[in-house]
């Protein structure tokens, strides 16, 4: 697992989201992004994480933000968990993995003494010239939004 970093360029990543819209970077080229990848939709850590961005939406904007969320989970599982969390921006279903490899976020992970392989939570803010200009990896999944504007 090679995870992108600090001034690497972003691959032009393409899914499908819950609503079965295929997003792509192309579609935010130009514009400032963050993509935050999640373990796995409806777990407390990720409803926490994605619930706290949902409530900053506007203040994230204000800063010119976009927000696309990422996880190997179903369309049918990130459509209930947009809806039933009343999320505002796209969840991709990255069931092939193909967006979490090349971001560099599916690899080896271990938990409770077993290990294996899964989704490392983080996040990637990318400028308007498509530069990724942060990495979060120590996501604070409750203030997750102000982990972003304070940078």
């Amino acid at each position: 697992m090679k995870m992108l970093k600090v001034g690497d360029k972003v691959p032009d990543f393409k899914g499908v989201d819950q609503d079965d819209n295929v997003i792509s970077y192309q579609d935010y080229a130009g514009k400032k992004l963050v993509v935050f990848f999640y373990p796995k939709a409806s777990t407390p850590g990720c409803t926490a994480e994605a619930c706290d961005l949902r409530d900053n939406e506007n203040a994230l904007k204000a800063q010119g933000y976009h927000v696309i969320g990422v996880s190997a989970d179903s369309v049918k599982r990130q459509k209930n968990f947009a809806e039933k969390n009343s999320l505002p921006f796209p969840l991709i279903a990255d069931e092939n993995h193909d967006v979490l490899n090349a971001f560099g976020v599916w690899g080896p992970k271990k938990f409770m003494g077993r290990e294996f392989d899964g989704i490392h939570r983080t996040t990637f803010i990318i400028d308007e010239n498509g530069i990724i200009t942060d990495v979060i990896e120590k996501v604070k999944t409750k203030e997750h939004a102000n982990q972003i504007l304070e940078k």
